[in-house]
């Protein structure tokens, strides 16, 4: 895991490129790679490209990056982990290449040389990175299929930069920072700021699953070579596995288990009293590693209530025969901590202090990857949204499609919704309940539309509505002709609020504190084997609960699910002087909007 950026002066008349320039966007990234940094320029300065390395596989000076091939044509600056590149490595060496390192930056180096742009279809892992071809004059940048690693870009008909991070394209000082009125809408829509958007006019997201050629005519539009939608719409076709769907499923998660177990480091684990990340810890001993270091996150607001995860936690840490830590986080060290919280959040969010001290708990404990739980419920149905969207867009079709029936009733629910305290997006049920991107915005949005007048300057909730089209950039991910309710509320689920906010909050928080999170749940490879099981007469969570060979307890699988909870909502009112907060109750919806409102108002978007 590390950080890359670069800087490519591909028009002919644009100024030759600024080391300052590359040496301030490197230092904005020492956090996620304390453990070396590398630059490399051409000769005429028109193109540079910088690293800052976490050392997981080949931990020798090697494997240092920026790399280039043995003949020099090429350069790559790559941030992720491949996890299939020994295979392929071997494939590649019977095949004539000859290898001078261990590493998997390597092993993309000869297969972008053997297959071109066609090199992403072979990658299993997490992934985004930058190839140049001293040859062509051109770059080559690739972003794993689910969005795992982030990527963002600049392009202003002169100049064409990249980056791990929005804030470290901006600390070279050289991008415009006009805001982009979509990132703010999407951020009070979502809770965070939904791809291709960021907060800032000049920078976008490399969208999941995509490449991009620069030449030297600019930036070639991005070509799309993976889609969830697009993995559950070809399971169709396929011969359903109604057989043994346990094994089929322990199969499954153990093959990618022992893949992201792949290091030259140490794999611990975050461990919850959530099912996913239990059940990992499991098939990690099943695949197996040994002398498993395990980390929970704990409040002390939440002790003997049913918010407390530590004691589940535990239980299953010695089930597995885990070296396990509980970390206590107090309210005191959250508010040590919330500046550099706000500094090192990339884009605006209303999520990610979890991740934040689960990654510096094991930053304290001298581990450099973890594995996470993260993707279980998107991949295995455990969001409420897999009953609920679909059960909207059954029943609310009818009514949605009356013209102007859910404008009138608009005004009447809002009444309504204040009078009785009930969710104040009930007032949108008509107008939005009766297809699957609007129930979707229903279930996942904090803000409807008609609401963000209240809470930001008009002029912006216009122009930022007309560039985000908030039902159409939802009804993107479901593809064309998408069939079944599960498969469409996961692809919901994955293209939306696991890529925007899960997975990316995941990795900021992480690298703030130089920690790698793998996913093995998020894996493509995984979910095309697991596309076409029958759900309906199956648990999938249960399942996956049953999947180690030592299951979990049956306390685990009887437990309500509660999500990662954190008293944040309570701390931030007292921070603000508020009226205190019962601080034993599980935060609700209301309580989420408060947040975001909090969130936002501390992260500026010119920040």
């Amino acid at each position: 895991m590390c950080g890359i950026a670069g800087v490519y002066a591909y028009h002919y008349a644009a100024n030759p490129i600024r080391r300052s320039e590359l040496a301030a966007m490197s230092e904005h990234m020492a956090s996620r790679g304390p453990d070396g940094s590398g630059i490399w320029l051409d000769s005429m300065d028109r193109i540079g490209v910088v690293h800052r390395r976490l050392a997981v596989i080949d931990l020798s000076d090697r494997a240092a990056q920026p790399m280039s091939s043995s003949d020099g044509r090429y350069v790559i600056v790559f941030n992720g982990e491949i996890y299939n590149y020994r295979q392929l490595r071997d494939a590649m060496g019977r095949a004539g290449a000859q290898f001078r390192t261990h590493s998997d930056t390597e092993v993309l180096l000869y297969l972008y040389a053997m297959r071109g742009a066609g090199m992403v279809e072979a990658l299993r892992g997490m992934f985004a990175f930058a190839i140049y071809d001293t040859f062509e004059k051109t770059i080559f940048l690739a972003r794993d299929p689910f969005g795992i690693k982030p990527l963002y870009y600049s392009d202003d008909g002169w100049i064409f930069r990249f980056a791990s991070q929005v804030k470290t394209l901006l600390a070279g000082g050289a991008i415009s920072r006009d805001q982009e009125p979509a990132g703010h809408v999407g951020f009070y829509l979502f809770g965070s700021v939904p791809e291709p958007y960021t907060c800032y006019r000049a920078i976008r997201t490399l969208p999941a699953g995509s490449t991009l050629l620069v030449d030297c005519a600019g930036a070639q539009p991005a070509r799309r070579y993976y889609s969830v939608a697009a993995v559950y719409g070809s399971a169709v076709d396929k011969d359903r596995c109604d057989g043994d769907i346990g094994g089929h499923l322990r199969e499954g998660v153990l093959d990618s288990v022992r893949h992201h177990l792949v290091s030259d480091v140490g794999v611990g684990a975050f461990l919850s009293a959530g099912l996913d990340s239990g059940a990992l810890v499991g098939l990690m001993r099943d695949a197996g590693a040994r002398d498993i270091q395990t980390v929970t996150v704990g409040f002390a607001e939440f002790a003997d209530t049913a918010q407390d995860e530590t004691p589940l936690a535990a239980h299953v840490a010695r089930l597995y025969g885990t070296r396990h830590t509980t970390r206590i986080v107090t309210q005191t060290e959250f508010e040590a901590d919330l500046p550099h919280i706000f500094t090192s959040m990339d884009q605006p969010s209303i999520d990610g202090v979890n991740v934040w001290f689960a990654a510096k708990a094991a930053r304290e404990l001298g581990l450099k990857v973890v594995l996470s739980g993260l993707g279980g419920d998107e991949l295995l149905g455990g969001y409420p949204s897999f009953r609920d969207v679909p059960r909207w867009a059954s029943m609310l079709w009818l009514p949605s499609r009356v013209p102007l029936l859910g404008a009138a009733t608009r005004g009447l629910a809002d009444v309504i919704a204040s009078r009785l305290r009930l969710h104040p997006k009930l007032s949108g049920l008509i107008q939005y309940g009766g297809s699957y991107a609007g129930a979707y915005l229903l279930k996942r949005g904090l803000y409807l539309p008609s609401e963000l007048d209240h809470v930001l300057d008009r002029e912006i909730v216009r122009e930022g509505l007309r560039r985000l089209s908030p039902l159409a950039l939802i009804g993107a991910q479901l593809g064309e002709g998408l069939q079944g309710s599960f498969a469409r509320v996961a692809s919901l689920e994955s293209g939306l609020y696991l890529r925007n906010q899960l997975l990316r909050d995941a990795d900021w928080a992480s690298m703030a504190h130089s920690v790698e999170v793998r996913t093995p749940l998020v894996d493509s490879t995984l979910l095309s084997h697991l596309a076409a099981i029958d759900r309906r007469a199956h648990s999938s969570k249960a399942l996956l609960a049953r999947a180690p060979s030592l299951p979990l307890p049956e306390t685990l699988l009887c437990r309500a699910k509660t999500g990662f909870v954190t008293p944040v909502a309570a701390w931030m009112a007292s921070r603000a002087g508020k009226a205190p907060t019962d601080r034993r109750a599980m935060p609700s919806r209301l309580s989420a909007r408060a947040w975001s409102r909090t969130v936002h108002a501390q992260f500026p978007f010119n920040a």
